[in-house]
C-alpha cells in the first residue's frame, strides 16, 4: 500500500469514495482512480464482497492506492450478537485492506428500518433514544479492543439529525466524541463529514476538541431544497449551501493530515458518466477544498 508522504499537499490527498461513482464496481473504481491520477479510494463492504476481498486487496495494492476508509460497520443499537459478529467481520476486512479507518454508522432506533415508514402501531419499535445510545457505548467496549488488536481504527460518524430515527442516534461531533474518548485514540476516532456537521453551532469547537481523533474528513455539499429521498441530498461541492473554507481550516488546525474523501449520494450524479463525475469533483475539490 502506498504511504502518503508527511506534509503532502492537499490536492494529493483527494480520495474518491466509491459511491460517488456508484455505477463503478471496485475494479472500475480502482481503474478510474489510476486514470485520473487519484491516489486514494474509499470502499464499501458490499462492493468489496461482490469483487471478492482477496481480489480487492490485490487490485488496490497493484494500483498503489491507499484505502482511505471502509464503509461501513455499525448499526449497533439492537445490542444483538449478530450485529457484533458482523462488525468483527468488518474489522477483519478493514485490516486486510489496510484501510485508514472503518466508518461506523451506529444505527437508529431499534425496529426502525432505514428508508421504510415505521409501524404506526409501534410494534417492535423502541423509542428509547437514550437507551439506544447506551447500546452503542456497550458495543464499542467490545469492539474497540478487537479492532485495536488488528490495527483497525473505528471511526464514529455523526449523521445529520434528520437521520436520527433510522440511521444514527449520534447527531453531533460532541456526542461522537463523548463515546470515543473512553477508548484509545488509535482505536476509536470520529468522522467529520461536511454534509452532517455544517449546521452545528458547536462544530468548530468540537473539531478542535477532536484533534487526533479525526479519523476521516469527508466532503460534499448540502443541497437546498432537499430531494424527496433525503439520503440523496448530497451534492458536488459548490452546488449547495456549505461554506467549506472555515471547515477546511478547522480540520487542518486540529492536526488532520489524512486523505479527504468526496462522498456524494445523488441520483443525478449517479446517473451521469462516472469519468465525467470524477473529473468534475476533482476540479471542485481543487477550487473549494485544496485551497
Amino acid at each position: 500500500m502506498t504511504a502518503r508522504p508527511p506534509g503532502a499537499p492537499v490536492a494529493s490527498r483527494f480520495s474518491l469514495n466509491q459511491w460517488t461513482t456508484k455505477r463503478w464496481s471496485v475494479a472500475e473504481a480502482v481503474d478510474g482512480c489510476v486514470r485520473h491520477g487519484v491516489e486514494a479510494v474509499g470502499l464499501w463492504r458490499q462492493d468489496v464482497a461482490a469483487q471478492g476481498l482477496d481480489q480487492t486487496v490485490k487490485l488496490v495494492r497493484d494500483a498503489g492506492l491507499r484505502v482511505s476508509s471502509l464503509c461501513r460497520g455499525g448499526f449497533l443499537t439492537s445490542g444483538s450478537a449478530e450485529s457484533l459478529d458482523d462488525n468483527r467481520r468488518a474489522i477483519d476486512e478493514a485490516a486486510a485492506l489496510e484501510a485508514a479507518c472503518l466508518v461506523m454508522v451506529v444505527g437508529g432506533l431499534p425496529g426502525v428500518v432505514p428508508g421504510e415508514p415505521p409501524d404506526t402501531a409501534g410494534d417492535g419499535i423502541s423509542r428509547d433514544l437514550a437507551g439506544a445510545r447506551e447500546r452503542v457505548a456497550e458495543a464499542l467496549a467490545v469492539l474497540a479492543p478487537y479492532a485495536g488488536e488488528r490495527g483497525v481504527r473505528l471511526a464514529l460518524e455523526p449523521l445529520h439529525p434528520m437521520y436520527c430515527a433510522d440511521r444514527a442516534v449520534l447527531s453531533t461531533l460532541a456526542q461522537a466524541l463523548d463515546l470515543a474518548e473512553p477508548h484509545p485514540a488509535e482505536q476509536v476516532g470520529v468522522v467529520v463529514d461536511t454534509f452532517h456537521v455544517w449546521w452545528d453551532p458547536q462544530v468548530f469547537e468540537q473539531i478542535a476538541r477532536a484533534g487526533e481523533r479525526i479519523a476521516s474528513y469527508q466532503v460534499c455539499d448540502f443541497l437546498h431544497p432537499l430531494p424527496a429521498d433525503v439520503l440523496l441530498g448530497r451534492g458536488v461541492m459548490g452546488d449547495g449551501v456549505i461554506d467549506f473554507a472555515p471547515l477546511n481550516r478547522a480540520v487542518a488546525a486540529a492536526g488532520y493530515t489524512g486523505d479527504i474523501e468526496v462522498e456524494i449520494f445523488n441520483a443525478e450524479v449517479w446517473a451521469a458518466d462516472p469519468d465525467e463525475v470524477l473529473a468534475r469533483v476533482k476540479a471542485r475539490f481543487g477550487e473549494l477544498v485544496a485551497r
